[in-house]
């Protein structure tokens, strides 16, 4: 592992360190919980500055992420390139990288929006970059599924930044992702299951094996179906919801059943890949059945 700084560090390594693939849907989940919560007519400066103080406080969480894991990141394949593990950035300067983020996305949160979505958030920060990052991730073969709450949380967040509120049908989009989770990661973890082996990570197909994974891996997958419809049946949204999560679930579905019955993981990546579409669509057909149906 590199220790020394190189000098090609560029804002480009700053934002591979904010984990940008995690933050677009972050994004969408976000600004759906923002603008189901206000019947697409939010304060614009809360909307701005609510979904740039969320994403910073989680950007900051997630450089710290990058931070503790600079050991693990090195022994694993999918993240040995990542910029503190080859030396681009410093783990001062991380810190420092962090710290800024952190300071503006708490500015922008107070002074816009509300001290319960900062509170929230912090709560978030505090659970993902160092609860989950540094314990919760090395006690359990279920840490994915506890700390997936962290990811989950979006939707609530941007929800209270225009209602000052918790609402129960934010807490049920809270609710999709937190399912949603499992299928999600243990899938990358049946592809990438050597590399957390060569870590030490004791990720479900690590611990339990593959095929018992997979068996959880499909139980969720009709958990979720079934949570996606909760919206659905509470009056939350209409039709148009309802066919496209339905769909939508069946083709997860279909994925998640050819992962099970593949003797060689080949469908773990596609089917990892599809789980991404799968809630950015999902959180998508939120927004037009409300806009249809306002």
């Amino acid at each position: 592992m590199t220790t020394e700084v190189s000098k090609n560090g560029t804002w480009k390594h700053y934002l591979e360190l904010t984990k940008p693939g995690v933050q677009a849907l972050l994004f969408v989940s976000c600004i759906t919980g923002m603008l189901i919560a206000s019947d697409f007519y939010p304060p614009i400066e809360v909307f701005i500055a609510g979904l740039m103080g969320i994403s910073l406080l989680a950007a900051s969480s997630a450089v710290i992420n990058h931070i503790f894991d600079v050991r693990l990141d090195s022994l694993m394949e999918r993240t040995s390139s990542r910029p503190i593990v080859k030396g681009y950035i410093s783990r001062r300067q991380a810190i420092v990288f962090s710290v800024a983020l952190f300071v503006l996305g708490s500015f922008l949160l107070l002074y816009f929006t509300n001290p319960l979505t900062w509170i929230l958030t912090v709560l978030t920060f505090i659970f993902y970059g160092f609860i989950y990052t540094k314990y919760l991730k090395f006690m359990t073969s279920q840490n994915i599924v506890i700390g997936g709450l962290a990811g989950a949380m979006p939707p609530l967040l941007g929800w209270t930044a225009v209602s000052n509120s918790i609402d129960p049908n934010a807490l049920l989009l809270v609710l999709i992702i937190l399912v949603w989770t499992p299928p999600h990661f243990w899938s990358l973890a049946i592809h990438k299951v050597d590399d957390y082996k060569e870590a030490g990570v004791p990720m479900l197909p690590v611990q339990k094996g593959i095929p018992f994974t997979k068996q959880h891996i499909l139980l969720y997958t009709v958990l979720l179906m079934a949570v996606s419809l909760l919206p659905f049946s509470v009056g939350m949204f209409g039709i148009i919801y309802f066919i496209s999560a339905t769909i939508l679930g069946l083709i997860f579905l279909y994925y998640v059943t050819a992962l099970y019955r593949d003797s060689e993981n080949r469908k773990a990546l596609p089917t990892f890949l599809y789980s991404i579409w799968y809630l950015a669509f999902l959180f998508s057909s939120m927004l037009v059945d409300r806009f249809i149906f306002t």
